[in-house]
């Protein structure tokens, strides 16, 4: 922690975070991110020298009750605040019901802020501010069909946890705000402070941003046919099994072809796209969960072997399923594989 400290105490320059609240905010979509950024003075701060700064702002200074009753006292009027270095748009139920002040402030404002971040549907708010046309975002995976619909402007995707998109990066669900605050503290200071960061809030160490938001697993329960509920389960079980489309169609008691559309209307992803998310969220648990070693894993989550299963973790996650293991799993689930 000292070498981690000294390495990136010459770099230190104050940064100023601003978060936008409103009525209907969402609590952890501001504390998650503050904590990360307030949290970083131990590992790149000096005396007198923290980071970040962050401050509080809402439309005429007024307190805001957030979601869930939570009262939140802001620091100033937004009226009053200086450009940051760092514009926090955090999302919540409120944003549909927030004024065109905040909208118009956001509008002048957010394209002279070095950086401008949002939270799940704070991008709503840089949507009808203009500040995302041209540029691919992310929001949360529920609201993403809606989104798109509604910002024709904005190239949505809906597949990762955050978007960087020059000044301006987007973030999925409440909790992925921590990951890309944590990749904002890499930037500035370094992958060993953003460990150290990671490993202090107990959230895996540097989640990629392309990480998908789709959960396989979770999918089963939206489709609305028991044959592909069923077809899901069974493939979950049956990893190592043949889970081609004609496999998986014969047990769903349909063609092929009549398979496959069924499978994207229902679930949202194609059979292809399933069988490779719920083999990486298996592979995933094993790793954490478990002593087995990686050879054993990939054969029985349906890779065939380890460089398989290697190649999957890079393309999704960005990290060797050893550097998963080491940076998401308890020391005492270690495996003597190494591999």
């Amino acid at each position: 922690m000292d070498e981690v400290r000294a390495a990136s105490m010459a770099g230190v320059r104050t940064q100023s975070v601003l978060v936008v609240l409103f009525d209907g905010v969402q609590p952890l979509d501001i504390a998650g991110p503050v904590d990360v950024f307030s949290v970083a003075a131990r590992y790149t701060g000096s005396e007198g020298t923290p980071p970040y700064v962050v401050r509080t702002a809402s439309l005429g200074g007024a307190t805001v009750r957030s979601a869930g009753g939570l009262r939140l006292v802001p620091d100033l009027d937004l009226a009053d605040a200086e450009n940051p270095d760092i514009l926090l748009v955090p999302g919540g139920p409120g944003v549909g019901d927030v004024g065109s002040g905040l909208v118009t402030w956001l509008r002048q404002r957010g394209p002279d802020v070095r950086r401008v971040v949002s939270v799940c549907t704070g991008a709503y708010l840089l949507a009808q501010a203009g500040l995302l046309d041209g540029r691919r975002a992310t929001t949360h995976w529920e609201a993403c069909d809606y989104f798109a619909g509604r910002f024709p402007q904005v190239m949505v995707d809906p597949n990762p946890i955050f978007v960087r998109d020059g000044t301006i990066s987007t973030s999925a669900g409440v909790t992925t705000g921590i990951d890309l605050a944590i990749a904002l503290v890499e930037e500035d200071y370094g992958r060993a402070v953003a460990d150290e960061i990671a490993r202090l809030l107990v959230v895996f160490v540097r989640r990629p941003g392309n990480q998908a938001q789709f959960s396989a697993q979770l999918s089963a329960q939206t489709a609305r046919s028991d044959p592909l509920r069923e077809v899901q389960y069974w493939a979950a079980a049956n990893l190592a099994s043949d889970l081609s489309v004609p496999a998986l169609a014969q047990r769903a008691g349909l063609s092929p072809r009549q398979f496959a559309r069924a499978f994207v209307e229902e679930v949202g992803v194609t059979p292809g796209r399933f069988v490779d998310l719920v083999r990486l969220e298996a592979a995933q648990r094993a790793l954490t969960d478990t002593r087995d070693g990686v050879t054993g894993i990939a054969r029985r989550c349906g890779y065939g072997s380890p460089e398989a299963m290697r190649r999957a973790f890079m393309r999704e996650l960005d990290v060797s399923p050893t550097e998963y293991r080491r940076g998401f799993g308890k020391p005492s689930t270690l495996s003597p594989d190494p591999r």
